[in-house]
């Protein structure tokens, strides 16, 4: 089932059948939970094998056979690898590391609830996800098996929702939402579009990616009677974008249901400005806006996976004015102990700022004046004293 061309994109997929590659019930039953079941078809030596069954005992393991047969099986450096197999490396210790540096669970109000911002709470149904990635900012929730949330718990958070008229924006999250049957959903977006205050319901899943053949027409119709809602997926690398993967991003699309991007910024896999440029450029060729670039959360397990903060400014500086505008993300921190999300926009663009003018510097790296209307000064004259040598 692997993959060797070039791209490492587009696999043989049959017709849709019951059944089949393309039933995303079969491709959830037929994951692979073994590294013994990867090690044929993608040669892995029998040390490779055995650090895998190490790392295996501490962070669970489960890939599509989609995605699996995405990867390179001779490239220990290919992207879908990375992301997908377990590393030695998880096993590792990092000074910066910790299970929860994002201090999710101190804003945890209920089970499955989390309260940061005052206008938007996080519902983390399950932590089932199709694959576990191995830079997962929730790695701390494999441990104690798989569960999704019960009926109970959700009726606690709906009465929660209900009772703050603050909260306008729901992100369902978990694990992977999409994991859940169709029906199920609907009966959660139901429960959360009658609470009058709730505007907008966000949707966090990576199944475009590694399970597309989850968004099929019965889960497009459904989401589409809850509108509006904000889908936000997660695609690392160019090369997860497939003829599969840009199917299921336009079924949603044509649904009315606008499609996001969220970048983690990953060592070895997409942290250099050729990768990112490729990828974004990619994204908006097929309607998905890249909306955030993350820099990796320092979370226990993924270590390895870190680059410096500099690495993302220099991306970001990179394809700032030489792509589209809407191809560059925000470049992300996500601050520690439940701080939120900090945003770092460079180059720094503005030099200096009084009451009469600016001094800016285009993306060239030219440097001019730019007048602050509103001084109650009269406008200048403007020729070539305005740039600045």
């Amino acid at each position: 089932m692997n993959s060797n061309t070039e791209s490492g994109r587009d696999a043989e997929i049959p017709p849709h059948e019951e059944g089949t590659l393309l039933d995303w019930k079969w491709q959830l039953r037929n994951s692979i939970k073994n590294p013994d079941k990867v090690k044929e078809k993608l040669n892995l030596n029998d040390v490779e094998l055995n650090q895998m069954k190490d790392v295996v005992k501490r962070y669970p393991f489960r890939v599509t056979p989609y995605y699996l047969s995405l990867v390179k099986a001779d490239d220990r450096n290919d992207p879908i690898f990375l992301q997908s197999m377990p590393a030695k490396e998880e096993n590792q210790l990092y000074f910066d590391v910790q299970e929860d540096p994002l201090g999710e669970e101190h804003d945890t109000v209920l089970p499955g609830l989390i309260h940061r911002y005052p206008d938007r709470v996080l519902l983390t149904l399950t932590n089932i996800c199709p694959v576990y990635c191995r830079h997962c900012t929730r790695k701390r929730n494999w441990k104690n098996g798989e569960w999704i949330r019960t009926s109970k718990e959700m009726d606690d958070i709906y009465s929660y929702i209900r009772s703050d008229k603050r909260i306008r924006d729901v992100i369902i999250s978990g694990g992977d939402p999409f994991i859940l049957c169709t029906s199920k959903l609907e009966n959660i977006l139901k429960n959360i579009r009658h609470v009058p205050h709730v505007e907008i319901i966000r949707i966090g899943t990576r199944c475009p990616v590694v399970l597309p053949q989850r968004i099929d027409d019965e889960l497009v119709s459904m989401l589409k009677k809850y509108r509006p809602i904000w889908l936000n997926t997660h695609f690392n690398h160019p090369r997860e974008i497939t003829l599969q993967s840009r199917g299921a991003c336009d079924k949603l699309i044509c649904a009315g249901i606008p499609v996001n991007n969220q970048s983690v910024l990953l060592k070895g896999i997409n942290d250099n400005v050729d990768t990112m440029t490729e990828l974004c450029q990619k994204l908006l060729a097929i309607g998905v806006r890249p909306y955030y670039l993350f820099q990796c959360d320092p979370v226990s397990g993924t270590g390895h996976f870190r680059t410096s903060i500099f690495m993302g400014l220099d991306i970001i500086k990179g394809m700032r004015g030489f792509t589209s505008g809407l191809a560059v993300p925000t470049f992300v921190v996500d601050g520690l102990e439940g701080q939120g999300k900090v945003p770092l926009q460079p180059p720094d663009y503005m030099l200096s700022l009084d009451y009469n003018h600016a001094v800016l510097k285009g993306y060239k790296g030219d440097v001019f004046r730019y007048y602050n209307p509103g001084s109650g000064m009269p406008a200048p004259i403007q020729d070539e004293s305005n740039k600045i040598k």
